[in-house]
């Protein structure tokens, strides 16, 4: 018999709820330079004080060694470590602080645009588009950016748990415009969504099991979902591979924080047709591109995924059977 509900298990969301909103409001009183020194403290506190196996800083470690091998010392792999930190905990208040932050007259103050001009016309032309990117920036003020620009799009991701935290953070990605896909069984409305035409917006990095595609990311083969590739050959969509990275502070110059909205490419699924495998060609082209806007800050990658957990069939291999004698 499967185990069965807590009756409890409804105030306990309510109580997180209630700690979740208070902390919110704490946060949303802060300035930016409030909000970096108590990154500051709590990243600290994470990296040099909890124990280690509770960070999963072994995991880290590795990614980081796949990554980046003999090109980054010691050193600089925990200063990597305690820069994702930093950065994800900076990366908390200021999806707290965007609703009201961010605005479509002040947006030139917190945006700096990199190659803007093939997203633009990707999500101005009548094909559908994909909005791709990964765990790496705040990716959420990509969304944010684009919903203020009037470009509403499907977003995917897992509902969470507790239905309080899930209506609270659907509000906030509800209020540009966009509208909220469950991960689980995503493949139709997906479908439904580019087959007239709209746009889609999700993070391609997570490991897709055995069932995935096998592509290079640093190096190394890792799983990734095809769906992507299979969506935009069907629907003839167009990948926009973004990013928004935070770049160095100068709260003289910008009030609150500074982004690079970024596109590292523009794929087109009608450049493959003579590709003898297609999805895999596309797929690995993403990730080629997500990797390469990793580089550019890799302390604002999410390096504690084990996105290289599931290794591709023919990497197990067994031993050489034994020479029988003469």
């Amino acid at each position: 018999m499967g185990s069965r509900r807590s009756p409890w298990l409804p105030l306990r969301h309510l109580l997180e709820y209630f700690v979740f909103r208070t902390i919110v409001c704490l946060l949303q009183i802060l300035t930016p330079q409030q909000n970096l020194r108590l990154a500051e403290s709590l990243a600290h506190f994470v990296f040099h004080v909890l124990p280690r196996k509770v960070t999963r800083y072994k995991v880290a470690r590795e990614n980081l060694q796949i990554a980046f091998g003999d090109e980054m010392t010691d050193e600089e792999a925990d200063r990597t470590i305690y820069g994702m930190w930093l950065h994800l905990f900076r990366m908390i208040t200021e999806i707290v602080q965007m609703p009201r932050r961010a605005r479509i007259d002040n947006y030139h103050q917190l945006l700096t645009f990199r190659n803007r001009t093939g997203v633009v016309k990707s999500m101005c032309s009548e094909r559908p588009t994909f909005l791709l990117s990964g765990h790496y920036g705040n990716w959420e003020v990509s969304i944010t950016v684009f919903g203020l620009f009037g470009f509403p799009m499907g977003m995917v991701a897992r509902p969470l748990d507790n239905p309080y935290l899930n209506a609270w953070f659907d509000d906030f990605r509800k209020f540009t415009g966009h509208w909220m896909i469950a991960k689980k069984g995503a493949y139709k409305q997906m479908a439904d969504i580019l087959a007239n035409g709209g746009s889609v917006a999700l993070l391609g990095d997570q490991d897709a099991g055995t069932k995935g595609t096998f592509v290079p990311f640093f190096g190394r083969q890792a799983s990734t979902f095809p769906t992507i590739a299979r969506l935009a050959i069907e629907y003839d969509a167009t990948i926009c591979l973004g990013y928004s990275r935070r770049l160095e502070d100068d709260f003289d110059e910008h009030p609150w924080v500074h982004y690079e909205l970024g596109c590292e490419e523009v794929i087109d699924p009608r450049d493959f047709a003579d590709d003898p495998e297609p999805v895999d060609a596309i797929t690995r082209q993403f990730t080629n591109a997500l990797e390469r806007a990793v580089r550019l800050a890799p302390e604002q990658y999410f390096w504690v995924h084990r996105r290289w957990k599931t290794r591709p069939p023919h990497s197990i291999t067994s031993s050489p059977p034994l020479a029988k004698a003469g």
